[in-house]
């Protein structure tokens, strides 16, 4: 896909107005393919399928750049409603939180103290909740980690391969439990690494480095090629599956998933699900070119495959789209 292409969506996963809009709109696009549902019991039903696999799964109810604070509160709440969901049903998972989404752009101290309510239920169940790291901005994102851990355990966070800082961040961290992933977000040159070449290198020797040391660590990637030298050299090195897991987004490479754990792999599914679904799917289109077609699909096709709508009424309806998404980014919306 073309630079252009992914900078589009990436533009539309920032866009706040269409977030906001993606709330009442449901899901659209395609995107329940990738989303597991907008309810508690959604994600419920989609935990207990792949636990009877021998998958577990890191639970996101998506979320962030919030910017008020009872929106931030209630986020909090729900994040805490989904840990007792699942210590009721003894679900095997853990959640995975972003900072944002907790007040991080209102006021630092405001997020720790919601993040501390959520480490709080966490702990008493025995839940271990993972900080998504964001965008390169968020540099305090460390720091609260760090702060966290003063008081519990059970928290880790997510390095990401592409930024040129992963390895002294991850030497810092060599004893706290990471989720090692290429990297979701638009980078500038000056601070990640452009080509998938240099990304793929990057992720392998940061991989290796962690599958040597001693904290635990979710290798998550789609990559068949990267996950057959990952196996080949925990292998080589006798290294116990009790130390990693294998981790993939939910709705993708589906099979891969099932294969894995039925080869004897620790497996987890990242698994997101709420009504904030855009920004997240749209980072996944501008991942990945071949989800481009379950739009195409989803508008303009029924379940038996045949047109919607007739093709002029279609035409009409993506060009009156495409003028409404050009305007609001000229608007600067």
């Amino acid at each position: 896909m073309t630079n252009l292409t992914k900078n589009f969506f990436y533009s539309l996963s920032q866009n706040k107005l269409l977030n906001e809009s993606a709330k009442k709109w449901g899901f659209k696009f395609g995107a329940d393919k990738f989303v597991a549902g907008t309810d508690l019991d959604s994600v419920t039903k989609t935990i207990k399928k792949l636990n009877r696999y021998g998958i577990s799964g890191t639970v996101d109810n998506l979320g962030e750049f919030v910017s008020d604070q009872q929106e931030a509160m209630r986020a909090t709440n729900n994040i805490i409603r989904l840990l007792n969901r699942i210590n009721e049903e003894n679900l095997d998972c853990h959640v995975s939180v972003k900072l944002t989404q907790l007040g991080l752009d209102i006021d630092e101290q405001f997020c720790i103290d919601n993040m501390r309510k959520i480490m709080e239920a966490a702990s008493k169940f025995g839940i271990f909740v993972n900080i998504d790291m964001e965008d390169s901005r968020y540099e305090q994102t460390l720091r609260i980690l760090q702060t966290l851990r003063e008081e519990f355990e059970n928290v880790g966070t997510v390095m990401q391969a592409y930024l040129y800082r992963a390895e002294e961040d991850l030497e810092q961290l060599k004893d706290v439990r990471i989720r090692l992933v290429k990297g979701a977000y638009k980078e500038s040159e000056a601070v990640a690494y452009q080509s998938k070449a240099e990304i793929d290198r990057n992720y392998l020797k940061l991989a290796k480095k962690r599958l040597l040391g001693d904290a635990f660590t979710s290798i998550a990637t789609h990559d068949h090629n990267i996950i057959n030298e990952l196996k080949a050299f925990i292998k080589e090195n006798n290294i116990s599956h009790d130390k990693f897991e294998f981790q993939m987004l939910y709705g993708f490479r589906t099979e891969l998933q099932y294969n894995l754990a039925a080869e004897g792999y620790r497996f987890c599914t990242y698994i997101p699900f709420g009504t904030d679904w855009f920004g997240y799917y749209m980072r996944r289109l501008a991942e990945r070119p071949q989800n481009i077609n379950l739009i195409v699909k989803d508008v303009f096709y029924d379940s038996n495959n045949k047109l919607k709508k007739k093709p002029l009424v279609i035409a009409a309806e993506a060009a009156t789209f495409l003028c409404l998404l050009r305007k609001r980014k000229n608007s600067g919306k």
